[in-house]
């Protein structure tokens, strides 16, 4: 009995605590931005916090406490989940990394070509709609929508317009089939036939941009090859036999079998290159997330960096005393229990935005010290360094560095950095004194590339030879590793003819 007494109680304090370390990672691993979000909608659902100096009145109070009942009752949360304790005076920064060490163990689901351009050519018969195109920003568009809008203008009979709206719904993001159009016609159904299906598919790969509504690449770039532009038979050629010769950089090979000469493959490849390989592409949604730093450095007089927080835009919280009024001068059971839980949230949520800025800027700190030689003399002076490094130095668990450097950035004399960046690890120098980081391997590999003769190409083990005169001893997988991570094709493709 006492055995099974003393093993309740142990998981019944894991669950308790369980809602405070969920939230505290949270609050930790959010970024700038998210953080204010997070602020604002908590700001929104619970009366009991408040911004700055917000003025309050009884009858404001009374009508927060009523809308805030309604819209719990509405989502039906379970009191038991919202309910965290929190002890006063303290940040609880050892309970957090007690427990993240606990989750840590827990199996618990609750916790868990180049392309230059674009022809952009259209067909005289879809000149008539283009000005109705041109009022429309494109970028505003889907590529669907963007091309059933020009197929409509066809006349054609029912069964063919609404198989061509079957087309370019299979149609990818980059305006490619997706399978084949025996397929897809099969999925539609008797209603069309194989050659009628050819003849629809035929008149959707003559819409804008050219080149969509193909099967593969070789067709893609076909559809783009019109009878006016520059060197066009080399160029169909060249896309229509050669295209595996081309991409292994094969020129002697193209040249043997179509008794062109590297001078004249090499205008036709220029011309290639202006074809556009995957013509739906400017239709995505590109979304362009701005960046605000979480923490910026300055140099005191000493010339020492220090690390400081954006907090500028994060309002100060504080508790309604209004609220803390009511539960001293008395209220009903079921009011007093909504207020009760409602403030000991908010103190959870300032005490997780105090610990989140304490933890932040420690860690950042540690870093920065660190990682002097990057600020002083740039990219090439970083030095190799692990997360575990700095939770050593700052006193907390590794996951706690993890969630605090996670999608935050540091605005420091050499731009705009994500914390992250500052981490890696390295190799040690011929002498096998001094580590050097993996980025530092990856900027000198790029330089001997760069310098390299590129009539003859150096290969991947004269890469490493080159590595070991520069002090840098690497195996031949290692640097064809970096190679490719740095997407710099083999010496055979590297070569200039």
């Amino acid at each position: 009995m006492h055995m099974n007494f003393s093993q309740h109680m142990r998981m019944s304090q894991q669950m308790k605590l369980a809602p405070r370390m969920i939230q505290s990672m949270e609050i930790l691993q959010l970024p700038f931005m998210e953080l204010q979000e997070r602020i604002d909608q908590e700001l929104q659902e619970n009366p009991t916090l408040l911004a700055s100096v917000t003025q309050e009145s009884s009858t404001d109070t009374e009508r927060e406490i009523e809308m805030t009942r309604a819209k719990e009752a509405a989502t039906e949360t379970p009191v038991e989940a919202r309910e965290l304790k929190v002890e006063d005076n303290s940040n609880n920064e050892a309970d957090f990394e007690r427990l993240v060490e606990m989750h840590e163990n827990w199996n618990d689901d609750s916790f868990s070509w180049e392309h230059r351009g674009s022809s952009g050519r259209m067909s005289e018969d879809d000149e008539r709609h283009q000005d109705q195109m041109a009022n429309i920003q494109q970028d505003e568009q889907t590529l669907r929508e963007y091309l059933i809008g020009q197929f409509h203008f066809y006349d054609i009979p029912a069964a063919w317009r609404e198989f061509g709206e079957y087309i370019i719904d299979n149609l990818d993001e980059n305006g490619r089939l997706q399978s084949s159009l025996a397929e897809i016609a099969a999925v539609f159904g008797p209603r069309i036939t194989n050659d009628e299906a050819y003849k629809v598919l035929q008149l959707i790969q003559k819409l804008d941009p050219s080149g969509v509504g193909a099967r593969d690449l070789r067709e893609c770039l076909l559809l783009q090859v019109t009878d006016d532009m520059p060197l066009r038979d080399i160029v169909y050629t060249l896309i229509s036999a050669h295209l595996d010769d081309l991409g292994q950089n094969r020129l002697p090979v193209i040249e043997r079998k179509t008794g062109y000469s590297i001078e004249t493959i090499k205008l036709g490849l220029e011309e290639l290159k202006k074809l556009d390989p995957l013509p739906g592409r400017r239709f995505r949604q590109v979304h362009i997330q701005t960046v605000t730093p979480d923490v910026y450095l300055e140099q005191d007089d000493h010339g020492t960096y220090v690390v400081k927080m954006h907090n500028e835009r994060i309002p100060q919280l504080r508790i309604s005393k209004r609220y803390i009024e009511m539960l001293r001068n008395g209220c009903d059971p079921t009011t007093k229990e909504f207020i009760k839980r409602k403030i000991e949230s908010a103190k959870w949520l300032i005490e997780s935005i105090e610990q989140r800025h304490n933890t932040l800027k420690r860690v950042a700190q540690a870093i920065v010290d660190r990682q002097t030689s990057f600020l002083d003399k740039g990219p090439e002076h970083i030095i190799p360094l692990k997360m575990q490094q700095i939770a050593d130095v700052v006193g907390v668990h590794v996951t706690t560095v993890s969630r605090a450097v996670d999608d935050k950035w540091i605005q420091t004399p050499r731009g705009l950095f994500p914390l992250k960046r500052f981490f890696g690890g390295g190799t040690k120098t011929e002498d096998g004194e001094e580590d050097v980081a993996w980025s530092v391997i990856r900027i000198k590999l790029q330089e001997v590339i760069d310098k390299e003769n590129k009539d003859d190409p150096l290969s991947d083990d004269a890469l490493v030879e080159e590595m070991k005169k520069l002090g840098y001893t690497l195996a031949r997988r290692t640097v064809t590793k970096y190679r490719k991570k740095l997407n710099i094709p083999s010496s055979r493709q590297r070569r200039q003819y």
